[in-house]
């Protein structure tokens, strides 16, 4: 009796294991280049939320960054030059800032001028559904939400070669969403 009693806990622990990993959260992931990035809303620095929804028909530059990045700092001039300069074209930039202290970040945000939105991502769990792991990473989306390019480092946003890209992305028809 004790013998049938010891299978049958056995096999109810596997089924339980069985189950539990069939319902778990899936483990996040890099978005790859074609698939749908995950939408979200943030706190803005001026607590005003951020919510990539509200960009949806445009290109969008999702920049994740940091005050204390130095690669970050780096290329600060120049994503604010070219977010000002898309901007009537139908592109928008959203930096999505890591840093814990909204002090520092706003003194940065003063101190370079930005003119883009900034959302807060301190403990940095959007940065982790979009799979970024070394700042600052760029994830540029087309009009239709679906990522078509992810530039990882600092990059001169002056570059002929990427406006040329975005101008061209922002040109292009929707397609269907998958």
């Amino acid at each position: 009796m004790s013998k049938k009693i010891g299978e049958i806990a056995f096999l109810a622990a596997i089924l339980i294991g069985i189950v539990v990993l069939a319902f778990r959260p899936q483990s996040n992931r890099p978005v790859k280049i074609g698939e749908r990035a995950p939408d979200f809303v943030l706190p803005g620095v001026d607590g005003a939320p951020v919510s990539l929804a509200k960009y949806r028909g445009r290109v969008v530059l999702v920049n994740f960054w940091a005050t204390w990045c130095p690669p970050c700092v780096e290329e600060t001039p120049s994503l604010e030059q070219f977010a000002s300069e898309l901007h009537g074209r139908g592109v928008v930039v959203i930096g999505v800032s890591v840093d814990e202290s909204g002090r520092a970040l706003r003194a940065f945000i003063k101190q370079y001028h930005l003119t883009y939105p900034i959302a807060r991502d301190p403990g940095g769990s959007m940065a982790a559904r979009f799979g970024t792991f070394k700042f600052p990473e760029t994830y540029i989306l087309g009009r239709d939400g679906h990522l078509a390019e992810k530039i990882i480092g600092a990059y001169d946003w002056g570059d002929p070669h990427i406006i040329q890209f975005v101008e061209d992305l922002a040109g292009r028809p929707m397609r269907a969403s998958m």
